[in-house]
C-alpha cells in the first residue's frame, strides 16, 4: 500500500533557519512540528507572558494546519511541553478558549527547557484534513 505524504509549507517560514518542517501530510493526517511563540519573521514573542506565547502559538498552528487544508476543529491530538507546570491552570483556560467540544487528545509534560531559552509553551498537533 502506498500512503501519500507531502510537507507542509508555509511562506515564511520561520522554522527554516532550525532544519525543521512545518508538518507533513501522512494520507488523511496531518502532524505539526512544536509550534511556540515565534512569529513569521523568526522573533519570538512574549517573553516572560505565557497568555501571549499560547497566542502566537496558537496563530502559528492555525497557519499550518491551513496551508495543510484544515483546521483547528480538525485537532485530535495535542501535546504540550510546559517549562513550568505551574502555568496548568492557564492550559486548562487555553484549552476552553481554543478548542470546542469534544476537546483533542491531550499530553502535558514539563520539560526543563525549550529550543530557545525564552519559550515557556510548545504545542505539537496531529488533525485530519
Amino acid at each position: 500500500m502506498n500512503i501519500k505524504k507531502r510537507v507542509i509549507q508555509v511562506d515564511p517560514d520561520p522554522l527554516a533557519p532550525y532544519a525543521i518542517s512545518p508538518g507533513w501530510q501522512v494520507g488523511d493526517l496531518l502532524f505539526l512540528s512544536g509550534q511556540a511563540a515565534i512569529d513569521e519573521q523568526g522573533q519570538i514573542v512574549g517573553a516572560g507572558d505565557f497568555d501571549a506565547q499560547l497566542a502566537q502559538l496558537f496563530d502559528n498552528i492555525d497557519r499550518v494546519l491551513a496551508a495543510g487544508g484544515s483546521s483547528r476543529k480538525q485537532i485530535v491530538k495535542v501535546t504540550i511541553y510546559l517549562t513550568d507546570m505551574g502555568n496548568f491552570p492557564e492550559v486548562v483556560e487555553a484549552r476552553k478558549r481554543y478548542f470546542t467540544e469534544p476537546y483533542p487528545a491531550d499530553t502535558i509534560v514539563e520539560v526543563k527547557a525549550l529550543a530557545l531559552p525564552e519559550l515557556m509553551v510548545e504545542i505539537d498537533v496531529i488533525a485530519t484534513v
